[in-house]
């Protein structure tokens, strides 16, 4: 009698096109033996499947395209933390012998993500067809920026591409940390902003023309504080949609033209490292990622100017990223990158130092390292500082808030007490 099994998958597969979209097929057959197989598998259509099939000694007996579910069937969007973990997986594989195509169908196999299950398959289906890694990945720029294809072609051509998948695996984690922190930073005084405008709004429109009624029969001519809240309660009642029109329109028009307007991305980031606290946590959060990223970069065997003009747009700050280039232009007709770094006033007495003493030892790299872990724990024990002193000064703000309205709601009253 027949057995039903899961089919194993193998490391061969047929050659597709550069471009070609992949399908996810379910299939079912039976072996030279009898025995039922069955499996699921990515392919350009079904008569490449079956004929794959076939080859490996598979009698097929059912192939179907897989239905999509009815949500979320695209699957998530590739996340920064899904490349990390990718690179990490391939680094360890080539590291155990594995051969990179194998590896690469091991990895997309074991993937839920559809995406980044496709992406994968689209990798090793283009290195099949005879392309290099970093030709296959600069296929897909979005997952796969301008520093991950260079450090890969850098391994690559090495011949070190594991040790170099799994420097980027720890660069990629310690920066998605540092942005984790930077993004924690901002959270608490926007919280405070939001909460504190929709607090005043629930008073404005709820608690307010209540109030307002009360003191109509009062036939007393009200505080002039209790009239302004009472006006801008009537302001928010008649005019709330065109209110929500011009914030929600005016966040769209913004980020529209802040996507598509370098000199406002550089005026909004020069303003925001003059921010009180919160800017002196981005202007490290900026060195620490410069300093790690042309380290990374450097260590692989980038050429220094390349480095430069790569590393310039991992900074995360227009302000930093244009001195970055000036850097690179610097370095490129021969100061030395201490020297150039001095010359954009942007970077600490310390750093400057530190990269002249690497420089000068030919350790450069180390000491960037150095320099990046040092500004990675500032950045840390700031955000950590700036969180213990927001929590109570989001009670204080919105205690005021509310304590004003309470007591301007309240003036008529106690001047109606006096007078009794």
């Amino acid at each position: 009698m027949a057995v039903t099994r899961s089919a194993a998958k193998t490391a061969t597969r047929p050659v597709a096109r550069a471009g070609v979209a992949l399908d996810t097929f379910i299939w079912e057959g039976t072996d030279k033996r009898g025995v039922r197989m069955k499996g699921e598998e990515t392919s350009k259509n079904a008569n490449m499947l079956r004929a794959e099939l076939r080859r490996r000694g598979i009698q097929p007996t059912l192939v179907k395209t897989k239905p999509k579910p009815l949500f979320g069937g695209a699957g998530k969007p590739i996340t920064p933390k899904d490349i990390a973990v990718f690179s990490r997986q391939l680094a360890t594989m080539i590291k155990s012998g594995v051969p990179l195509v194998m590896a690469l169908e091991i990895i997309g196999n074991g993937n839920k993500n559809v995406r980044m299950k496709k992406m994968v398959d689209e990798l090793r289906l283009d290195i099949e067809g005879g392309s290099s890694i970093y030709e296959a990945m600069s296929k897909h720029p979005v997952q796969f920026d301008e520093l991950y294809r260079n450090l890969v072609k850098a391994g690559e051509g090495a011949g070190v591409l594991e040790t170099v998948l799994d420097t980027i695996a720890t660069y990629k984690e310690n920066i998605e940390t540092l942005k984790g922190k930077i993004k924690k930073a901002l959270f608490y005084p926007a919280m405070v902003i939001v909460v504190a405008i929709l607090v005043s709004a629930l008073l404005l429109i709820v608690v307010v023309p209540q109030f307002e009624q009360t003191f109509a029969s009062f036939g007393a001519e009200l505080p002039a504080f209790t009239q302004l809240i009472i006006a801008a309660s009537k302001f928010v009642l008649a005019w709330w949609w065109a209110i929500l029109l011009v914030v929600v329109g005016g966040g769209f028009a913004f980020v529209f033209t802040y996507r598509r307007s370098p000199s406002l991305q550089h005026t909004v980031d020069r303003l925001s490292l003059k921010i009180p606290v919160v800017g002196q946590i981005l202007h490290n959060a900026a060195i620490a990622r410069f300093a790690r990223t042309l380290a990374v970069t450097f260590k692989a065997g980038v050429p220094l100017v390349e480095a430069l003009g790569i590393v310039a747009g991992a900074t995360g700050s227009k302000v930093y990223e244009q001195a970055v280039l000036r850097m690179r232009d610097d370095v490129a007709v021969g100061y030395q990158v201490n020297m150039a770094m001095k010359q954009t006033a942007l970077f600490p007495h310390m750093v400057v130092q530190m990269t002249a003493i690497g420089e000068e030892a030919g350790a450069l790299d180390t000491m960037l390292f150095k320099v990046a872990e040092f500004y990675e724990e500032e950045v840390n024990n700031a955000v950590d500082a700036l969180s213990s002193l927001l929590e109570p000064m989001i009670m204080v703000v919105i205690g005021g808030v509310v304590g004003a309205l309470v007591i301007g709601m309240y003036l008529p009253i106690f001047k109606l007490a006096a007078t009794i």
